[in-house]
This record gives C-alpha cells, sequence and structure tokens, in this order.
C-alpha cells in the first residue's frame, strides 16, 4: 500500500506541466483537465501515466540533477507502492477510483532534452512509469492511499 504523493496535468501536447493537489477521475477523461485521458480509441490504453517516487529520485541521482517529477510529464507520482510491471494489474486510489495497467510508459526523447542520460536512465525495470486505463471514476487528492487489487 502506498500514497499519491503528486497529481500533475497538462492541457495540450507539449504544454506547462500542472501540479494540483486534487482531481476528478472519469472513464471519457482520464485526469479531468488533461489531455492525454480524453484521447480517442476506446479503450485509450494511455489514460493516466504513473511513476514512483524512487525510481524518478534513482534516475535523478543517476544523471545527477534534481529535476521536479512533473517534468516527467506523469499524471501520478506514487510513494511507497512498487507499481507493477505488467498489463491487467487493478489499482485503487482512495475509495472509488480504479485503474487498470495498461503499457510501460516509454521514456521519450523530451527526456533527453531536460537531461543527458535520463532517458537511458529510465529506461531499466519501467523505471519511467505505467501508464493505465480508468475502470472506474471519482475523486482522488495527494494523500489519497494507493494499492494494488486483489
Amino acid at each position: 500500500m502506498g500514497r499519491i504523493a503528486g497529481i500533475a496535468r497538462h492541457q495540450f501536447p507539449k504544454a506547462p506541466m500542472e501540479i494540483i493537489e486534487h482531481a476528478r477521475v472519469t472513464l471519457d477523461e482520464g485526469i479531468a483537465g488533461d489531455f492525454r485521458g480524453a484521447m480517442k480509441g476506446k479503450p485509450y490504453k494511455r489514460q493516466v501515466s504513473l511513476i514512483e517516487a524512487g525510481d524518478w529520485a534513482a534516475a535523478m541521482t543517476q544523471v545527477g540533477h534534481n529535476i521536479g517529477w512533473e517534468q516527467r510529464r506523469a499524471n501520478l507520482l506514487v510513494e511507497g507502492l512498487d507499481l507493477p510491471q505488467r498489463a491487467g494489474v487493478r489499482l485503487r486510489i482512495g475509495a472509488d477510483v480504479v485503474l487498470e495497467t495498461a503499457v510501460e510508459t516509454d521514456p521519450c526523447e523530451r527526456m533527453e532534452a531536460l537531461a543527458e542520460g535520463l532517458r537511458a536512465a529510465l529506461t531499466p525495470d519501467w523505471r519511467g512509469g505505467v501508464c493505465a486505463m480508468v475502470i472506474a471514476g471519482g475523486e482522488i487528492a495527494v494523500g489519497d492511499e494507493i494499492r494494488i487489487e486483489e
């Protein structure tokens, strides 16, 4: 069991990330106000992206930088939980929200633009995070519990 340590969204591609304290999560939009969650092509497997705080910290240490986690462009920063490294695992956030892991979040060239070597630092063991689909919506907030559903 872990907790949500951060929530971020961006309104359109390449837009700056907005860090928020709480968000509405829906089947149609993912994180409300985040462009990626509402993309077409049902089921859309990349509605919500999650990254482990420890993985981001390890990558920062590896490249010798201290860049804010939101620059990874992930929606949720997770502390205290090893995110599953396979598709089909359900994650419950708070009382209502359920996500299902879909694919690894592959590090892109944007990471290399942030810091030389960052793309490679995020590559092993799904360190760049996981993308998920929304199974059940609701409200989430920083500090909410996140756990794997058995």
